[in-house]
């Protein structure tokens, strides 16, 4: 995966992780192993979008934040790479990518651009 971009939709029991960018778009789609807050899980998050110029992590509830706190503790290198952190109830694919890329555009036009 290639993309500069990266948007995590996380729950207790998986997360849908696209790395996108404005015309193109790669799914990964992982399962918790337990349905609390699981290590290994969040751990394979954090993997996923190690490579990730940005990220966006939206999800319904708590695992959100745990992800977050995981990250910050455990792997600091992609914790430095999130930009938001936002609540999203249940969106479809399709609406969680456009919600990623509508954030990220706005984002991007809040940043100086160089002459």
């Amino acid at each position: 995966m290639s993309h500069f971009h990266a948007v995590v939709w996380i729950d207790h029991r998986e997360a849908r992780i696209f790395h996108f960018n404005a015309d193109e778009a790669d799914k990964l789609t992982l399962r918790a192993h337990h349905a609390v807050a699981d290590p290994h899980f969040f751990h394979e998050v954090a993997a996923a979008v190690a490579d990730a110029g940005e990220i966006l992590i939206t999800g319904p509830s708590g695992a959100k934040t745990e992800l977050v706190k995981h990250m910050a503790k455990r792997v600091p290198q992609v914790f430095s790479h999130i930009v938001g952190i936002e609540s999203s109830d249940h969106p479809t694919d399709g609406q969680l990518l456009a919600h990623a890329r509508y954030y990220f555009k706005a984002a991007d036009r809040k940043i100086p651009q160089k002459a």
